[in-house]
C-alpha cells in the first residue's frame, strides 16, 4: 500500500491502540470475584496466552511491517493465500458479533449518567444507542487512521486508564485509612473456589478449586480477556519504523494490559466484600458502591460517562484493524473488487458500510428480544472459537515461516533460536487449543437451554463460518485480481 512521507501512527499512539483492543474494565467485577485467585487466573493467562502472541506479533510485525497486510500477510506467507484470507476472515467476523455487546455496555454506563440504571434493561434505548453510537464511530473512521489512533488513544487513556487508576488509587487510600482489606477476608458465602473453611472460619484461598468442567470453563474464557494483541498489526506499515517501533509497541501494551487487569481486579476485591459484587450490575455498580463508601456518590455519574466514552473508543481500535486486513485481501484479488473501494483518506468505506448494516440488524434485536443475553453469549461462544482458529494459525506460521524463510530480516526474534519459537509459540498454540475444546461446552452459570442443541449450534457456526471463506476462496474468480483499484495514499 501506497504511504504517505508522514508516518501517521506512532509507537505511543500503536501501543495504546492495541491496549485499548484487548483491555475491558468491564471484566474486573469477574476477576474480582475470584479474590486472590486471580492472580492465577491472570498469570495463567498472561503465560499461556498475551506473552506468547505478543511476542510471535513483535517478530512477525516486524518482519512484515513493511509490507502491511497483518495476520494475513504472516498466514499467507507461511501457508498460502488461502489460508491467509481464512485467518484475517475470522479476526473480522469475530468481531462484528462483539460491537452489539461493548455498545451495550456504553448504554448501561450512560444509563447511570442519567441516574437512571433501570434504562440499562431497556432495549429500545440500549438498541438506539448501539445503532447510533456505531455509526458515529464509522464516520470518524472514515477521516483516516491518523484521527482513529488520536481519537482511540484519547478514549483509552480517559476511559480506561484514567478509570482504572481511580479504582486503585481509591484502594490505597482505603487500606492507608485503616480499613478492612476485604480480599483477605472473605465472607462464608463466597464462593467455594475462593475460601477454604479453617476452624469455622473463610479463609482466602491462593489457588483455585478446579472441581467441574464449569470452573474450567472459566480459566479458558480468561484467556480470551486477553485476545487482540495483534490486531494492529494491519497499521504498522504506517509507521516510520515498523521494524523497530512496531515490537516496542508490543512491549508498552503488553504491560500496560497487565497492570490494567490485575490492580484493578485486586482494587476493586479490596474495598468490596465478595457478596457486594455484583456481576450483573457489573462494573458500574462496582463504582457506584465504591464511591458511596467513601462518601462521594457525585462522582459516579462522572466515572460512567468516562467509561461509556472508553467503551465506544474500544470499538473504534477494533473498526479500524480487522476490517483493514479485510481491504487487503480485496486488494490483493482475494475477495470481489467493490470491497478494495477506499476513499481519500485511504479508508475501506465499502467494508466499513457493509459491516455498519450487519451490526445494525444484530443491534436490532434488542427492540424485538425480551432478553437477548443468552442469545448474544451464543453467537459470542460461536466468534470466540472462529478467533481461536486464527490464533492457531498464527503461532503455527510463526513456527514455520522460521524455517521456510530463515534469512527474512526480522527487527525482533523470539529468543532462542528456532527452539524458543517452538517453545513460545507451541505454548501458546496449545492454549489456544485448550480454549477452543473447552469453548463448545455450556457455562454452567448462564442458562443456555440443552446443553446438547448448545453444543450443535456452536459446532455448526463454528463450522459455517469457517467453511465460509473457503467457500469465497474457491469461487474466487481471476477477473477479482484484475479488476482490483489502485491503493490510495494514506493522508
Amino acid at each position: 500500500m501506497a504511504l504517505s512521507k508522514k508516518a501517521a501512527v506512532s509507537t505511543f499512539s500503536m501501543a495504546m491502540m492495541t491496549a485499548a483492543a484487548v483491555v475491558s474494565l468491564r471484566g474486573l467485577p469477574m476477576m474480582a470475584k475470584e479474590q486472590l485467585t486471580l492472580f492465577v487466573y491472570i498469570a495463567f493467562a498472561t503465560f499461556v496466552f498475551l506473552i506468547p502472541a505478543a511476542l510471535v506479533s513483535a517478530e512477525l510485525g516486524g518482519a512484515f511491517g513493511e509490507k502491511g497486510g497483518g495476520v494475513y500477510t504472516w498466514v499467507k506467507e507461511a501457508f498460502g493465500s488461502r489460508l491467509g484470507f481464512v485467518a484475517i476472515w475470522l479476526q473480522w467476523i469475530q468481531n462484528v458479533v462483539w460491537y452489539p455487546t461493548v455498545l451495550a455496555f456504553s448504554a448501561a454506563a450512560l444509563a447511570y449518567v442519567f441516574g437512571k440504571p433501570n434504562l440499562a434493561n431497556n432495549g429500545f434505548f440500549v438498541g438506539i444507542f448501539c445503532i447510533l453510537a456505531y455509526w458515529a464511530v464509522t464516520l470518524i473512521s472514515l477521516r483516516g487512521v491518523s484521527v482513529i489512533a488520536k481519537v482511540t488513544s484519547w478514549s483509552f487513556l480517559v476511559g480506561t486508564v484514567l478509570p482504572g487508576v481511580v479504582i486503585m488509587v481509591l484502594a490505597v487510600i482505603w487500606i492507608a485509612q485503616g480499613n478492612s482489606i476485604e480480599v483477605l477476608h472473605p465472607s462464608l458465602g463466597a464462593s467455594p473456589s475462593v475460601v477454604s473453611i479453617v476452624a469455622g472460619h473463610a479463609q482466602p484461598r491462593l489457588w483455585p478449586a478446579i472441581s467441574g468442567l464449569g470452573d474450567i470453563a472459566f480459566l479458558a474464557g480468561i484467556i480470551l480477556l486477553f485476545a487482540g494483541v495483534e490486531v494492529h498489526a494491519v497499521h504498522a506499515n504506517e509507521m516510520d519504523n515498523p521494524k523497530q517501533q512496531f515490537p516496542f509497541a508490543m512491549l508498552i501494551a503488553s504491560v500496560v494490559i497487565i497492570l490494567l487487569f490485575t490492580l484493578g481486579s485486586l482494587a476493586v476485591a479490596t474495598v468490596l466484600p465478595d457478596q457486594q459484587i455484583n456481576l450483573q450490575a457489573g462494573l458500574m455498580a462496582a463504582f457506584e458502591q465504591i464511591f458511596a463508601r467513601f462518601g462521594i456518590a457525585w462522582a459516579t455519574p462522572v466515572i460512567c460517562l468516562l467509561l461509556a466514552f472508553g467503551g465506544i473508543g474500544g470499538v473504534m481500535s477494533w473498526m479500524s484493524g480487522p476490517s483493514r486486513g479485510l481491504l487487503w485481501t480485496a486488494q490483493e484479488g482475494e475477495i470481489p473488487p467493490f470491497l478494495a473501494k477506499t476513499n481519500k483518506h485511504g479508508v475501506q468505506i465499502n467494508i466499513l458500510i457493509i459491516q455498519g448494516v450487519i451490526v445494525t440488524v444484530l443491534a436490532a434485536a434488542y427492540f424485538v428480544m425480551a432478553d437477548v443475553s443468552v442469545a448474544f453469549f451464543l453467537l459470542s461462544a460461536v466468534t470466540i472459537t472462529l478467533y481461536l482458529i486464527m490464533y492457531m494459525l498464527m503461532f503455527a506460521a510463526a513456527i514455520k515461516l522460521r524455517y521456510t524463510q530463515p534469512d527474512l530480516k526480522r527487527s525482533y526474534r523470539v529468543p532462542g533460536g528456532n527452539l524458543g519459537m517452538w517453545l513460545i509459540a507451541g505454548v501458546g498454540f496449545v492454549g489456544v487449543v485448550f480454549a477452543f475444546i473447552v469453548g463448545f461446552f455450556p457455562p454452567t452459570l448462564l442458562p443456555v437451554g440443552s446443553p446438547a442443541l448448545y453444543v450443535g449450534l456452536v459446532v455448526a457456526g463454528t463450522v459455517v463460518f469457517t467453511g465460509l471463506p473457503l467457500l469465497i476462496s474457491m469461487e474466487k474468480k481471476a477477473s477479482w485480481r484484475a479488476a482490483r483499484p489502485a491503493p490510495e495514499k494514506v493522508l
